[in-house]
This record gives structure tokens, C-alpha cells and sequence, in this order.
């Protein structure tokens, strides 16, 4: 068991945390889930960057990372997604019947929700790139991570990062009186927009990545295949 595979194992085992602690009723156990969700996001550049640097590459560690990386993933969007639900992508700030959530991003055009297409966009297509990339190592080819795949990976932690901010920093606004305060509308706009703008990024670099990956490997894909008919 070498470091980087123990750190990749560690946020394994931080990953049902990180899910639970946004729906924790205190503004103090959101903070935590805040935190430990930036502590897995550097650790999983970290514990690659350690690999690469010197020398640990594993087959465990091979397994295990991009296991991590899904499980992260789905223990964040599911809180996400049970406090930023909506029926409309963009809830007026007033008037709406049910109320929205009070964590949905708020910005100058109203609450953006996290709506159900867009978790079945993204979990969908770490289905698809599992199975492709299974699929095409059994025929002896590698897909390697391209340049769009990286930035949604970005994209994708900016978005979390400012929706599990968003879960703590509401919170203690309810607690401390201030939602009524013109800095706090102003640095809910800016969060907001934030989260918003890298959301569609995540969601845009999602399918651009998946059409690339497939227009690039598919055609070698399938030619392996009939190959080895």
C-alpha cells in the first residue's frame, strides 16, 4: 500500500460524510461538508500528482481512483440535487407555489435549480465512458483522458464547491439575520452566478467530451472489433 493509493482510499471513506453532512440541520455541519468536499477535490489531484511524480503508479491505484472519482460524484450531486430540485430551471425570487428551496444559486434573474436532466446528463455519461472504456480495453485499446474531459472535471468542482458553499453560507445567514443585508444579496448574486456559469460549463464540457471521445476512438473501436471477429 503505497501513499497515493491510501490517500485515494481515505476519500473513499470520506465520500458517505461528504453526502450526509449538507442535510444536517446547522450551518456548522454543512461548513464540515464544505471542507472535506475541498479536501477530496485537492487529494484527488494530489494523490495523481504523487503517482505520476514518482513513480507509484499501481494497478490498485489504477482501480481505485477513478472509483473514488464516481463515488464522489454521486455523494455530491445527490445532496445537490435534494436541495436545489426544482420543476423550473429558473424559479422566480417571489410567487412561486411550491416555494423553492432556499438553497437553490440565487442570481440577478431569479433561483437557478439543479433540474433532473442535467444529473441524468452527467451521471449518464460516466456511464457511458465506463462501459465504452471497459469495453475497449478488452480489445487492447486505451482511451486516454483528453483536454475537454479535464475541464469538465474543473468545471464540475467549481459548481460543487460554490453549491456546498452555498449550503453552509445560507445557513448561517437564516441563523445571524443577514438575508436582508445589501452585501449578503450581493455576495449571493456573485455565488450564484458562479455556480450557475460553471454548472453550464460542467453540463456544456460533459457532451462535447463524450461526442469527442466517441468521434475519436469509436472508428478504432470498431475496427478492433470486426479484427478480432
Amino acid at each position: 500500500m503505497n501513499l497515493p493509493n491510501a490517500i485515494t482510499i481515505g476519500r473513499i471513506a470520506l465520500t458517505p460524510l461528504i453526502a450526509w453532512l449538507p442535510f444536517a440541520p446547522s450551518w456548522s455541519a454543512r461548513l464540515a461538508g464544505f471542507g472535506l468536499f475541498l479536501f477530496a477535490a485537492i487529494t484527488d489531484w494530489w494523490d495523481g500528482h504523487l503517482a505520476r511524480t514518482r513513480n507509484l503508479v499501481t494497478d490498485l491505484g489504477r482501480l481505485l481512483d477513478p472509483l473514488a472519482d464516481k463515488l464522489l460524484l454521486v455523494a455530491t450531486l445527490v445532496p445537490m440535487f435534494m436541495l436545489q430540485g426544482h420543476y423550473t430551471f429558473v424559479a422566480p425570487l417571489t410567487g412561486v407555489l411550491p416555494e423553492p428551496s432556499p438553497f437553490l444559486f440565487v442570481t440577478p434573474i431569479g433561483r437557478v435549480s439543479l433540474p433532473g436532466w442535467i444529473v441524468a446528463v452527467v451521471l449518464g455519461r460516466e456511464v457511458v465512458m465506463t462501459i465504452f472504456r471497459q469495453l475497449a480495453a478488452r480489445r487492447g485499446l486505451v482511451i486516454s483522458a483528453i483536454g475537454p474531459a479535464k475541464w469538465k472535471t474543473t468545471f464540475q468542482s467549481i459548481w460543487t464547491g460554490a453549491a456546498f458553499f452555498w449550503f453552509w453560507a445560507r445557513t448561517l445567514a437564516g441563523v445571524e439575520g443577514w438575508l436582508e443585508q445589501g452585501w449578503w444579496v450581493a455576495f449571493a448574486h456573485f455565488n450564484g452566478l458562479v455556480g450557475t456559469v460553471s454548472m453550464v460549463g460542467a453540463v456544456g464540457l460533459t457532451l462535447w467530451s463524450l461526442a469527442l471521445y466517441l468521434s475519436r476512438y469509436g472508428p478504432a473501436f470498431l475496427k478492433a472489433g470486426r479484427a478480432a471477429g
